[in-house]
């Protein structure tokens, strides 16, 4: 099986606080099957570390007031790419991110406080029809 993850939870620090999201519980899972991992953000141009972003209105912007929504839309296009030429059986996003959240995304206020949404990634490989998990998920799906 053929497996595209969020480089974040494959244990890659490109958060953006530098840091990573590691899921342990996915990794031991998938280390019968090819990985590849993907970090939407990096792949639009955004630094690490790099101030948080929420999708504000349709904007991307982050919480000092830039928009990024280019760079975003850029790396959502690059890894679509990769989603495209690769063709996974699924696809592990990382929960609420403007890029990857499948479920649900945050607000745009930097309060918190979360609302149904996709992230930019996210809503391309769901509109495309693959098979889209959100990590919450994994133990839903492990279980099956």
């Amino acid at each position: 099986m053929k497996v595209i993850v969020s480089a974040c939870l494959a244990g890659d620090n490109c958060k953006y606080n530098g840091e990573n999201n590691l899921n342990q519980k996915m990794m031991d899972f998938l280390q019968s099957h090819e990985i590849i991992k993907v970090c939407p953000e990096v792949l639009g141009g955004l630094p690490i570390p790099r101030p948080s972003a929420e999708i504000v209105e349709g904007q991307v912007m982050n919480n000092e007031g830039k928009n990024v929504t280019e760079e975003f839309i850029l790396g959502a296009q690059r890894a679509f790419e990769i989603v495209q030429k690769e063709n996974p059986d699924l696809i592990i996003l990382q929960s609420r991110s403007p890029s990857c959240g499948i479920k649900q995304i945050y607000d745009g206020t930097f309060s918190g406080r979360k609302i149904p949404g996709h992230g930019l990634f996210a809503a391309l490989c769901i509109e495309a029809g693959y098979k889209v998990l959100d990590i919450e998920d994994i133990d839903e799906y492990l279980s099956r």
